[in-house]
């Protein structure tokens, strides 16, 4: 499991267009949970299709995709669970809903995802910073090369928040020499 927190060097911490080009689009191969979600989709049929269940939205990893290529709208409260093509909404509600606000394990080590069957987690947590939390390494790899201001989630979790810049530009030396 791996995860990073992008709280810096953006206009804008949770707009997903740019996320996801990080990422090389991989959020296509994947179905989406979205809850505990406050965005500012102009779009009514967005809305309406991410707030389908009340509660929770469940979109295809390629609908999700054309929301934002569509309109790049803000997240500001939201966990994106993406779950591998093969497991169901009925599997995927046989467990509690993940959330954001005053969800504790974001911010402990080791790590983790809320819901015990996702690969992915998105968070947007108040407009203020986003986490991508992974069982897949290269997401978050590729996300954090996308940010370089992004900071490893264990490191920023063992230090506090306190920046202290020194692991991760030993990671970057070591994968750019």
């Amino acid at each position: 499991m791996k995860g990073a927190i992008l709280e810096k060097g953006e206009a804008g911490h949770t707009y997903l267009k740019k996320l996801f080009q990080s990422v090389h689009h991989v959020q296509k191969d994947y179905n989406w949970l979205i809850t505990d979600c406050q965005c500012c989709t102009r779009t009514e049929a967005f809305y309406q299709r991410i707030f389908q269940y009340d509660r929770y939205g469940w979109l295809s990893g390629e609908e999700l995709t054309c929301m934002v290529e569509t309109e790049d709208f803000q997240w500001i409260w939201a966990v994106l669970s993406g779950f591998p093509r093969h497991i169901s909404l009925a599997q995927v509600l046989e467990y509690g809903l993940p959330y954001a606000d005053m969800y504790p394990g974001f911010w402990t080590n080791p790590v983790s995802i809320q819901h015990p069957l996702a690969e992915v987690e998105i968070v947007s947590w108040d407009s203020s910073c986003t986490l991508v939390i992974s069982r897949n390494h290269k997401i978050v790899s590729d996300f954090m090369d996308g940010f370089p201001l992004s900071r490893d989630l264990s490191l920023y979790n063992g230090q506090n928040g306190i920046l202290d810049e020194t692991d991760e530009l030993e990671r970057w030396f070591s994968q750019h020499r």
